[in-house]
């Protein structure tokens, strides 16, 4: 069996788009399962419109996204020389002609053809003239398609598709200023490249009957295509702006782990059975084509959340750091001083559990970023009524001694409640913000280990004294 070989192949016009990014990830996961390779392709002929700065966005999200490619990116552009080439090959072989035909000349033919209620299908005067007719004039070379018969698209995905021939033009290859045309350069570029699968949008479809013409006039042999639904937004309706967020680095900024985004991308329009959340090794061992369905899938954004919570939860900690640095590098925030990373390290075992997103460990984190005095926030401010000072007043003494750990702390606690002739759920609250400066946190055993037994005193001091 050849080797699989998939691309991902952007134009460099704008950032890498949510449904390219879950492109890039079909054709990863397919190639990394199958032992085969995952190349790059930088889609960039159109001068005008393709930037520097959008590449770079395009690598950025894919490098956060961790779908790392084969080899060097290639640039499409860079392959023009290649793609004349073959235009010329074409044309040599008889499986191309050149055109003379100017553009006011093919709009008069459309004109004509619409007033005439027929096919505005461009049907070049030039297809079979003679040479020895030809012009010295620019012209274009213009590939032969068969006038009859069908175009069979056996795709895996859509099933087989069929386009009847004269429903497709005499495509452009060169432009009369010898330019290759895009459907040109991807054929060769797949042929090069030793592309075997090719999946993409749908919305290249159609594309896929023009481009057969080219493997087949070239005797090369074609790929098996794989055209994926476009994703749509939750009511339905084709995704853009007012969904929300559409480009991968807004993902990031706001705060979803890679792990969550992949296993999210991976199920928006695949299925395996009834699994939601999975590894990236089960969704390289997973994956196939087959488990891709025909109707458009709707982002649902409950559902990445709960992913992305389970991602966090199973993740290392030192991993998890790592990629909450690089979330605060994305957002522009200050980074982590030592101490905070330090005590991040300690604590994250309390932060992972139910938070869904790198803001919500963040807010949980609160009382190891925070540094006295503690800024309360409203709820705790009022948890620390002048009766809660004086408790925390009289607390501080019965823990001086206690040994710090879970079981110690829990003891001492309990039986302090029981002398104050209350139960510890009374003192959670006073605790909380004392050492967090907020209502809401993670368990105040938790806190006290995370923080030590000097800095978890000085707050209980600095509360209970009213600082």
């Amino acid at each position: 069996m050849t080797d699989v070989v998939t691309r991902f192949a952007p134009s460099p016009t704008g950032y890498l788009h949510i449904g390219g990014a879950r492109t890039a990830l079909f054709n990863y996961l397919f190639a990394r399962g199958r032992g085969g390779k995952f190349l790059l392709r930088i889609e960039d002929t159109d001068k005008e419109r393709s930037t520097a700065a959008a590449t770079a966005a395009i690598l950025k999200g894919l490098d956060w996204l961790g779908l790392e490619h084969d080899g060097d990116v290639v640039s499409q552009a860079a392959g023009a020389a290649r793609h004349h080439e073959v235009a010329l090959e074409l044309l040599a072989k008889g499986k191309a002609y050149k055109c003379f035909s100017t553009q006011e000349e093919i709009e008069a033919f459309r004109e004509a053809a619409r007033e005439e209620k027929r096919s505005t299908l461009f049907q070049s005067p030039w297809r079979d003239a003679d040479p020895a007719t030809h012009p010295d004039a620019p012209y274009a070379i213009r590939l032969k398609t068969p006038q009859d018969g069908e175009t069979v698209i056996d795709d895996v995905v859509q099933g087989k598709v069929t386009i009847r021939n004269d429903q497709l033009d005499d495509m452009i290859l060169l432009r009369s200023d010898g330019s290759p045309v895009y459907m040109l350069a991807v054929v060769v570029d797949d042929h090069d490249m030793g592309v075997t699968h090719v999946i993409r949008g749908d919305d290249h479809l159609n594309n896929a009957a023009r481009q057969m013409g080219i493997y087949t006039a070239m005797g090369w042999d074609v790929p098996i295509w794989a055209h994926i639904p476009l994703i749509h937004g939750p009511d339905g309706k084709k995704l853009s702006k007012r969904h929300g967020a559409l480009g991968v680095e807004e993902y990031q900024a706001m705060g979803y782990p890679a792990a969550g985004m992949r296993n999210y991308l991976a199920r928006l329009g695949w299925s395996h059975g009834d699994d939601e959340f999975f590894t990236d090794d089960q969704a390289k061992e997973w994956f196939n084509l087959e488990g891709i369905g025909k109707s458009p899938a709707r982002l649902d954004f409950k559902k990445l959340e709960n992913l992305c919570g389970q991602h966090i939860a199973q993740a290392e900690d030192a991993a998890l750091l790592q990629e909450l640095e690089a979330f605060l590098g994305a957002t522009g925030a200050a980074p982590l001083t030592d101490a905070q990373r330090d005590g991040l390290s300690r604590g994250m075992f309390c932060l992972k559990e139910r938070a869904k997103t790198f803001p919500e460990l963040l807010e949980k984190a609160q009382f190891i970023l925070a540094s006295r005095p503690i800024d309360m926030d409203e709820k705790a401010a009022k948890a620390l009524d002048p009766v809660s000072r004086g408790i925390l007043s009289a607390l501080t003494p019965q823990l001086q001694n206690a040994s710090w750990t879970r079981d110690d702390l829990e003891e001492v606690l309990n039986r302090f409640a029981t002398d104050q002739g209350t139960k510890f759920g009374k003192l959670a609250g006073p605790l909380r913000a004392a050492l967090a400066g907020r209502a809401v946190t993670p368990s105040v055993f938790d806190m006290m280990l995370v923080l030590g037994r000097e800095e978890s005193l000085a707050r209980l001091e600095a509360a209970g004294n009213g600082a």
